[in-house]
């Protein structure tokens, strides 16, 4: 049956419309060998025009340029690079989902890139750059800069090895021979970096780029940010540098780590488990191959218009935007969060 087919009273009904031209002209219209686009393809053009009107946008990070460029032109490629359809997928008028910067043209795409994508993430479990890394002890530290003496920490380790509980700081402080805040700046030495202030530290605008799991389990929390490029993230005794990687990567900005003071932390940390965060889903997967589908499937029901997996830990993030933005900071309400854990077998 032809795409297109004339009306079978098509000569009847027009033959009477003097003004456009005749029989003869019609006879012309219609037997020529003029192309004709059929109505599947118009639709996509309609989309595709539509996609261009809205502007190309951008999303924290600098996805989103490259992202505006790709939906920009007339026919959009599978990022997939094991796509078998061909110039097939050019005729589907889905848009979505776009998984780190590339569309996919059907779900075995979607799934193919997840799984790579998980792949990837879960290589560098293990390696040595999570392994613990041995640092100078901190009673040493104090002791080199001359801020506590031999017998200070003599009976401090002797108070720690009673209780069977506590870091050598807190009961450094406890004994009064050192303030909570030269405990801080001793840790900061330790780990060679700044102690970072907390003043106008506001919980509600930072929720949007680190989930709450995340805060809560790992004690991440997002303190300020300069210049719109810089997010300062603070912890309260040591450093995580695996969820402080994880959060540049997501977010686009660049990361640095800090300590805070433990009471200040400790109240500032407790605001801002109280605060909203955006929606996050958290599931288990036994197996790789069982996250790559958990995950692939979130993807193809959300239908995000950008959407990025790094690796927490034995964690792995899914962030899904549902719309295009501007600027750094996510908007509240545009993102869909993630988690899923995996097993080690």
């Amino acid at each position: 049956m032809p795409i297109l087919s004339r009306s079978q009273d098509g000569d009847k009904s027009r033959g009477g419309d003097k003004n456009r031209g005749g029989d003869k002209n019609r006879g012309q219209d219609w037997g020529s060998p003029r192309p004709y686009r059929p109505v599947f393809l118009e639709a996509t053009l309609r989309e595709r025009q539509e996609v261009e009107a809205l502007g190309a946008g951008a999303l924290a990070g600098g996805y989103g340029e490259a992202q505006g460029r790709a939906r920009n032109a007339l026919f959009t490629t599978c990022a997939n690079p094991g796509c078998g359809t061909g110039w097939l997928h050019l005729w589907r008028s889905r848009q979505a989902p776009v998984f780190e910067g590339g569309w996919s043209c059907s779900f075995a795409c979607t799934a193919a890139r997840v799984a790579a994508a998980v792949r990837r993430e879960l290589d560098g479990r293990g390696l040595a750059a999570e392994s613990h890394q041995h640092r100078i002890p901190l009673g040493l530290v104090m002791l080199e800069q001359g801020w506590i003496t031999s017998g200070q920490l003599r009976q401090a380790l002797d108070a720690q090895r009673v209780a069977k509980a506590g870091r050598l700081g807190q009961w450094l402080v406890r004994q009064h021979a050192v303030s909570e805040q030269l405990v801080t700046r001793a840790l900061g030495l330790q780990w060679s970096c700044p102690v970072l202030p907390l003043e106008f530290h506001d919980a509600e605008a930072f929720t949007v780029l680190v989930p709450r799991l995340f805060v809560d389990a790992f004690g991440a929390l997002p303190l300020r940010m300069a210049a719109g490029q810089i997010l300062y993230l603070g912890f309260a005794d040591r450093l995580d540098p695996i969820v402080a990687l994880a959060v540049e990567r997501m977010s686009g900005l660049r990361v640095e780590s800090g300590l805070v003071q433990e009471s200040l932390f400790g109240a500032a940390h407790a605001r801002m488990l109280s605060a909203k965060f955006p929606a996050a889903e958290l599931v288990e997967a036994v197996s790789e191959q069982a996250a790559a589908r958990v995950l692939s499937k979130s993807i193809e029901q959300a239908r995000p218009v950008e959407s990025r997996l790094v690796r927490v830990h034995d964690c792995l993030w899914l962030r899904m935007w549902r719309r295009l933005q501007s600027g750094p900071m996510p908007e509240h309400g545009s993102i869909q969060d993630l988690i899923c854990s995996v097993g080690t077998h």
